[in-house]
């Protein structure tokens, strides 16, 4: 004798704040590879961040991989 089998599909749904929140992240993770030039640490560091450029030095291979210009 056979027993009935069922098959159960579970849809569930991306919630719309992950995705928001994922997307934030890329936002400011496009700015800090691709255009900061000194504004992040010119909270903390004032108009010397500018010269010393330590995210754009830190990130600059990934800048180039990216396709952003810096020089």
């Amino acid at each position: 004798m056979s027993l009935p089998t069922e098959i159960m599909v579970s849809k569930s749904k991306v919630p719309v704040f992950a995705i928001m929140l994922l997307a934030m992240i890329f936002v400011v993770g496009l700015f800090v590879v691709g255009y900061d030039q000194g504004h992040i640490f010119s909270v903390v560091l004032g108009e010397q961040a500018y010269e010393d450029l330590y995210i754009h030095e830190l990130t600059h291979d990934m800048r180039h991989a990216a396709g952003f210009p810096c020089h």
